[in-house]
């Protein structure tokens, strides 16, 4: 071939070795994509089982006879589940930290299986921790099998599922099982395939207890005593005319359990009921608190028993314009966070939508802090869409006042002070607000000493220095002391415009 030929050609092999490359990502990221989704899935399962396992455990305190042999085989369903599922918790986690990715969910970066393959094999043998993955898959199935296969649970079903037979690889080809599902696998892929292995475990442990549980918790024996007749609204207050929506059941849901006549309002609606609940879709009426209330019918032994409940709403009419207040005052100041409240009656506060013209506004769901500009006032403009559809808007104008001068203070005290002349050399000088209703906590950085007939003198801080407190001595019973030119700031460093003078009178 000539040089340009061959050129050509080694061009096109590195084309299809970045197309490789990038199919290689996608495929890294579908595994990585799947094994949230089985987590989520292992999640939400796990969340239902604790739920059934709640509600036999408090069944085999009522009901001893019955259900305590169920609660104690659910007990070891649970206790083996759990303690193989932790332990396959524990080698991901290790998988993971050993391999150094930078986060759990990078998953293009998880290409390199060399952790594992050194965890799990020497050679095409196994080491100690290949063979204790094993065991524990065997142990976990052979466990499950000898006290809930063929009973609860299909023991052909969970050979397949925890199956660790040689793999054929094509004709009379096999492969050790770690070796054909994990030597030289991506680290994603072999992620996944943990977490697989937990869907599974997740997946037999809930067969087993709904099998195990199947037919003991209906009605029987009086145990619908126990039941209550609940309404669930989605909503407690309605606007005039609004569909009232929401359910009917009983205390605990079950779909199996399907009455025989449901009267609601003394009207027959039977014909609402769906999976166990009767469905509401009605109008909501005019202004005022409305009850909902009805029986629910079961036949128990030949004898029809009823459930009787009750509920009540309000109905509201629609609002027109929000409700905003100061929480402080009907002003706000400038260079401070006020609260302000927002709130639109029948609207959840996350759906409220708040702006503000003049002013910072920071918060969420009907509580702000708003801070003025330089201008004279602030609006506080507020809209909702309701659940009828129909848009909202209002709007509150709050004017904006400088905060008013501190006043000085000595031993808390404002204006003038007696205080004795043995008393002089321990003060402290203080600063704050005689009249106001924010509690800011003032800092004095320097004031000024006047003793009558002497020089003044500028002190630095709140506290005497030796300089003053020799001025101070100077001082004569009935002698007037003042302190002025006080410098004072907030606790975000800025200065207060103005602190008010404090005199002392020296007594005996």
């Amino acid at each position: 071939m000539s040089a340009r030929q061959k050129m050509i050609n080694l061009m096109y092999l590195v084309f299809i070795a970045m197309l490789a490359m990038n199919m290689s990502k996608e495929v890294l990221s579908a595994f990585g994509f799947t094994n949230q989704k089985l987590e989520q899935n292992n999640r939400s399962t796990k969340k239902n089982l604790n739920s059934i396992y709640d509600n036999l455990d408090l069944k085999a305190i009522e009901k001893k006879e019955t259900y305590l042999p169920l609660k104690l085989i659910a007990d070891k369903v649970r206790k083996t589940s759990d303690e193989f599922y932790v332990y396959l918790d524990t080698l991901k986690a290790q998988m993971i930290r050993g391999s150094e990715v930078d986060s759990i969910n990078d998953f293009q970066a998880m290409d390199n299986g060399d952790w594992l393959d050194n965890h799990f094999f020497v050679g095409e043998g196994y080491k100690q921790e290949g063979t204790d993955f094993l065991n524990k898959i065997n142990g976990f199935r052979d466990t499950l099998i000898a006290f809930a296969g063929g009973k609860y649970i299909s023991s052909e079903l969970l050979q397949n599922r925890f199956n660790t037979d040689s793999v054929n690889k094509g004709g009379k080809k096999y492969q050790k099982f770690l070796i054909a599902r994990y030597f030289q696998f991506p680290m994603v892929a072999s992620l996944t395939n943990f977490t697989q292995i937990q869907t599974d475990i997740r997946n037999s442990e809930n067969d087993i207890i709904t099998n195990l549980l199947r037919g003991q918790l209906e009605i029987s024996g009086g145990i619908l005593n126990n039941y209550k007749g609940i309404v669930n609204l989605d909503k407690t207050a309605y606007f005039v005319g609004e569909k009232v929506t929401g359910q009917v059941v009983l205390g605990r849901y079950d779909k199996n359990l399907v009455p025989d006549k449901v009267i609601l309002n003394q009207k027959d609606v039977t014909n609402l009921v769906q999976d166990g609940q009767v469905i509401l879709n009605m109008s909501a009426g005019s202004v005022g608190e409305k009850t909902i209330k009805g029986t629910i019918f079961f036949t128990e032994k030949g004898k029809q028993v009823p459930v009787i409940f009750e509920s009540k709403y309000s109905v509201i009419p629609e609002p027109s314009s929000a409700v905003v207040s100061a929480d402080k005052m009907n002003v706000v100041y400038r260079d401070l966070n006020n609260p302000i409240s927002v709130s639109l009656p029948g609207v959840s506060d996350n759906n409220i939508r708040v702006s503000a013209i003049g002013g910072k506004l920071t918060g969420n769901n009907g509580k702000y802090m708003i801070k003025p500009g330089a201008a004279k006032t602030v609006t506080v403009n507020v809209s909702a869409q309701l659940s009828s559809g129909k848009k909202v808007s209002s709007k509150a104008i709050f004017r904006v006042k400088n905060i008013p001068p501190a006043s000085g203070a000595v031993r808390g005290q404002f204006g003038s002070v007696n205080i004795p002349r043995s008393g002089l050399s321990n003060l402290s000088i203080t600063a704050g607000f005689e009249d106001f209703v924010f509690d800011l906590k003032l800092t004095i950085k320097k004031f000024t000493i006047k003793v009558p007939g002497e020089l003044s003198i500028v002190v630095q801080g709140n506290t005497l220095t030796a300089e003053s407190k020799k001025l101070l001595n100077k001082a004569k019973r009935g002698d007037r002391v003042y302190i002025f030119d006080i410098e004072a700031v907030k606790s975000d460093g800025k200065k207060i415009p103005k602190v008010r003078d404090v005199s002392i009178k020296v007594t005996n």
